[in-house]
């Protein structure tokens, strides 16, 4: 299994004027190849690869948007996989991100009373639970399976950083972004099963939306099945920090040093003309 280390950025040591001794953070975000309707080996192989990331620092890691079953399945076959947000697929990884002492943001098929939901949950290093996001905005054939969540977004404080989870399509719309940016959010994750002939946007949205908002990106895709891999890491500037090839499972890690959001804001400061009145209600 191959993974993109960055070994100057890994681990490093910073001091402050005053002395004090700290680490940046470590994202890693894991590309895939999510075979269909094969849930216990790609279980298998999203857990092991995460143990593989944090084996080499990453605190916070990221899997893709429905890792667990691929994307071409029948409502019928996604209605069989479907489980609470307390169901053993999150239970387990609430156990995984306490023994690895990291963050794990984990996309699933979420069972409502009689609806299925593109979700996604946010698990401290302590194993709690902090959230779970509902993707809001569907594409295509998702229409005809799952429901839209609320389109209410929110930043999530967690120990690798202030992050908001965007799914795929979702981050299509700049207006999410922004909401997320103007709460403060300093990582805007995006799991993803985003298809070859979309590439091109891939390639254009995920640095326009960290752009737009001068904030860290990450697109965490699916490779095969007719998905575009290139998983990546986008600077608040819009520039892209580090990216995974496009035809292969890939563990993208990548060191977080966000005191550059503000200085990248010194330069580009969309945030500060921006009219915050624009999002009024009314």
């Amino acid at each position: 299994m191959k993974y993109l280390l960055h070994i100057n950025d890994i681990c490093t040591i910073f001091r402050r004027k005053n002395k004090d001794v700290f680490t940046l953070p470590i994202v890693a975000a894991i590309q895939l190849h999510s075979k269909p309707n094969q849930a216990t080996e790609n279980f298998n192989t999203a857990v092991k690869m995460v143990k593989l990331a944090a084996a080499q620092g990453a605190q916070l890691v990221a899997l893709p948007e429905l890792w667990e079953c691929g994307y071409y399945l029948s409502k019928e076959e996604f209605e069989l996989l479907g489980e609470h947000k307390k169901g053993p697929t999150i239970s387990s990884f609430q156990m995984l991100a306490k023994k690895l002492d990291i963050v794990l943001v984990v996309p699933f098929i979420e069972k409502g009373k009689k609806d299925l939901f593109i979700s996604t949950a946010v698990i401290e290093k302590t194993g709690d639970l902090l959230t779970c996001y509902r993707k809001s905005f569907l594409w295509g054939r998702e229409k005809e399976i799952f429901l839209p969540g609320e389109r209410k977004y929110e930043a999530i404080q967690t120990s690798a950083g202030k992050i908001g989870i965007l799914i795929c399509y979702d981050m299509e719309f700049p207006e999410p972004s922004r909401q997320l940016a103007l709460q403060g959010v300093q990582l805007i994750i995006a799991p993803s099963v985003w298809s070859i002939p979309a590439e091109p946007r891939w390639d254009i949205q995920l640095p326009a939306r960290a752009l737009d908002n001068t904030v860290f990106v990450l697109g965490v895709n699916t490779v095969f099945e007719g998905s575009c891999g290139k998983s990546k890491l986008v600077g608040p500037d819009g520039k892209v920090l580090a990216e995974a090839p496009r035809d292969e499972p890939f563990i993208l890690i990548h060191k977080m040093d966000f005191s550059v959001i503000e200085e990248v804001r010194k330069r580009i400061p969309y945030l500060e003309d921006f009219n915050r009145t624009t999002f009024a209600k009314g």
